[in-house]
C-alpha cells in the first residue's frame, strides 16, 4: 500500500511538471530584453507609441529602439512578436535554453559572446561616454586622463567594464548588475562615474538633473573596435532566421537608425522628480499602486504555497527517517539507498543559493530535457523543495524533542510505529516546529526577490521596474521596503495568535476538594 502511494506521488509530480510546462510556439518570435535600458528598451503602463505587451506581466508594455527593431524583424519573419522581460544575466541562458528566440537588448557582439551564440549584422552603432554627477569633481572632465583616481564602474557582463582599464590610475570598482544600481551608486556618491553608451547617457541626463554625460573628443576617449560600439541581434547557433534578419538589417541604413533612435528618445517616459520626498513617495504609490499590488499578491502566493508544500515534504522526510530497522534485507537496502538520496537532497538544497537553483531548474531543464517550464511553476517548485530541505531538519529536531518515554509507552500498549507517529508524536511536533515554520514563511516572503532572475513578477521585480522608469530609487525602494515589512510583521502576528490558541489558556482553575478535613487542634 505504501509503495502504491509513493508511486502515485511520484507520478503526480511528473504530471504537474509536464502539464505546467509551456511550449514555445513556432509562430512566435520571442525576444528577450531588460525593458529597463532606455532609450533602447523600457517598460510603460500603456500601449502608446507602438508599445508591445510584456509576456506574462499584466498591465505592462515594452517600448524603445530595440522593441521597434524587433517589430520590424517579426514582420519580416511573418511571426507574432512576443517580448520577454528578463534580467541582463538571464538573457543568454534564456536564449540557449530556448525560452526566447533572440536577444535584442543593446547587446554588443563581443568575441566572448560569439563563442556562445550567433549575432546578426549590426542594427545600431554608438559611442561610449562617462556618466558623472553634475556639480561633482568630475563634471568638467573632457578626457580619460581627467578620471585618474576616480571610482569608476560599469555593468556586469559587458565590455564596458573592461574599458575602465584604459584609464590611468583609476580606482576600478566592482561591476554592478544593471544601470539602476549604477545610477543609485552615482547619486549617493558611492562611485564617481560609470561607463555607458551615448543613448543611455542622453536618457539619464534628461531624466535626472543630478546626472551629467561626459562625451570625449577625438583621441581623448576610449579606444574601441566595431564589435564594441555596435549592437546586434543575438541568436542561437545555426538559427534559420539569421539570413532573413541579416537581409533586413543590411538595408537598415545609419540614417534610418538615427531617425528611429531620435524618435524613441523623444517618446520615452519622462521622470518627474519634484516636491518633497514624502510627496514623491505618495505619487509613486498613487501612480503604481496596481503594480505593487500585483507584485505583493505574487510574492504571497509563491511564499505561502511553497511554505505549505515544503512543510509537508519536511514532515514526510522527517517521519521516513524515524522508520525502525527493517528485517527484510532487500527492503532494508532500498530504505538505506533512499535515505542517502534524501541526505543528498538536503545537503544540496541547503548548501546552494536559491537564485542558482532557480536558474538551473528554469533554464537547465530546457537545455537538458527540452522541457519549457512556466516561470511561476518553476518558482513554486524551487521555493517548495528549498523549504522542504530546511523543514526536514526542523522536523527532525522536533521529533527528537519528544520524550523517548512516550515512544516506549506507545509501544507498550501495542501501537505500531505509524500509529505512534500519527497519534502521539506528530501532534507535539507540529506545535514545537510552528515558530520555525513561521520563520521559514517570513524568509520565503523575502527570498522570492531572487526569482526576478527568471522573470517572475513578484514584488521586487515590480519595484525595480517602477524605479527604472521614474529614476526615484530611494523613494521607490522605501515603498517596497515598507510593503515587505507589513507582510512579514502581519504574518508574524498571525502565527503568534495561532500559537496562543494551540497552547490554550495560560492558567487553569483547579477543582477544589469538596471534602472538608478538620485539622488536629481545630475547635
Amino acid at each position: 500500500m505504501r509503495r502504491k502511494n509513493l508511486f502515485l506521488l511520484v507520478a503526480t509530480l511528473f504530471t504537474v511538471l509536464f502539464i505546467g510546462s509551456s511550449k514555445v510556439s513556432a509562430e512566435q518570435f520571442r525576444v528577450g530584453m531588460e525593458a529597463a535600458y532606455a532609450p533602447f528598451n523600457w517598460t510603460q503602463y500603456d500601449d502608446s507609441n507602438g508599445a508591445v505587451p510584456i509576456d506574462g506581466v499584466d498591465g505592462q508594455w515594452a517600448n524603445g529602439y530595440d522593441v521597434q527593431v524587433a517589430k520590424k524583424l517579426a514582420d519580416k519573419l511573418n511571426k507574432e512578436l512576443v517580448i520577454v522581460k528578463s534580467s541582463w544575466d538571464g538573457l543568454l541562458p534564456a536564449l540557449k535554453s530556448g525560452k526566447i528566440d533572440g536577444i535584442i537588448a543593446g547587446m554588443s557582439p563581443t568575441a566572448e559572446r560569439r563563442e556562445q551564440i550567433a549575432f546578426s549584422e549590426p542594427y545600431y552603432t554608438s559611442n561610449l561616454v562617462m556618466m558623472v554627477k553634475s556639480g561633482g569633481p568630475f563634471a568638467q572632465a573632457s578626457s580619460l586622463a581627467d578620471f585618474s583616481g576616480a571610482k569608476i564602474t560599469a555593468q556586469l557582463g559587458t565590455f564596458h567594464y573592461n574599458m575602465i582599464d584604459q584609464i590611468e590610475s583609476v580606482n576600478k570598482q566592482t561591476a554592478m548588475k544593471d544601470f539602476s544600481s549604477m545610477r543609485v551608486a552615482l547619486q549617493s556618491g558611492a562611485i564617481d562615474g560609470y561607463v555607458a553608451e551615448r543613448p543611455e547617457g542622453v536618457t539619464a541626463e534628461k531624466a535626472n538633473p543630478d546626472f551629467k554625460m561626459i562625451e570625449f573628443g577625438e583621441g581623448k576617449g576610449f579606444v574601441t573596435n566595431s564589435d564594441d560600439t555596435t549592437v546586434a541581434v543575438g541568436l542561437r547557433k545555426n538559427d534559420p532566421n539569421l539570413p532573413v534578419i541579416n537581409s533586413f538589417l543590411t538595408g537598415f541604413t545609419p540614417q534610418d537608425q538615427k531617425e528611429l533612435m531620435d524618435e524613441m528618445i523623444a517618446a520615452q517616459p519622462e521622470a518627474k522628480i519634484q516636491g518633497a520626498w514624502y510627496d514623491q513617495i505618495i505619487s509613486i504609490v498613487r501612480d503604481n499602486g496596481k503594480q505593487f499590488l500585483n507584485g505583493t499578491g505574487m510574492t504571497l502566493f509563491i511564499s505561502l504555497i511553497g511554505t505549505i508544500i515544503g512543510t509537508v515534504l519536511g514532515l514526510l522526510i522527517g517521519v521516513y527517517r524515524t522508520i525502525p530497522e527493517i528485517s527484510n534485507k532487500f527492503l532494508a537496502f532500498l530504505h538505506k539507498v533512499f535515505g542517502w538520496l534524501i541526505s543528498a537532497y538536503i545537503e544540496i538544497f541547503r548548501g546552494t543559493p536559491m537564485i542558482v537553483q532557480a536558474m538551473v531548474l528554469y533554464y537547465g531543464t530546457a537545455l537538458a530535457f527540452g522541457l519549457s517550464l512556466d516561470r511561476t511553476l518553476a518558482a513554486l517548485i524551487i521555493v517548495s523543495i528549498n523549504t522542504g530541505a530546511y523543514m526536514s531538519e526542523i522536523v527532525r529536531g522536533g521529533i527528537f524533542s519528544v520524550d523517548q518515554g512516550q515512544f516506549e509507552a506507545a509501544q507498550a500498549i501495542g501501537m505500531t510505529h505509524g500509529q505512534t507517529m500519527r497519534k502521539v508524536v506528530l501532534p507535539q511536533v507540529l506545535r514545537n516546529i510552528l515558530p520555525a515554520t513561521g520563520n521559514e514563511f517570513v524568509i520565503n516572503i523575502k527570498d522570492t526577490s531572487v526569482l526576478s532572475v527568471i522573470s517572475v513578477t513578484e514584488l521586487f521585480f515590480q519595484g525595480t521596474t517602477v524605479a527604472q522608469q521614474n529614476f526615484m530609487y530611494f523613494q521607490t525602494f522605501a515603498v517596497i521596503c515598507a510593503i515587505y515589512f507589513v507582510l512579514t510583521f502581519t504574518v508574524t502576528r498571525i502565527l503568534r495568535f495561532v500559537e496562543r490558541k494551540m497552547d490554550g489558556p495560560d492558567a487553569y482553575v483547579p477543582i477544589q476538594n469538596q471534602m472538608q478535613v478538620q485539622e488536629p487542634g481545630d475547635a
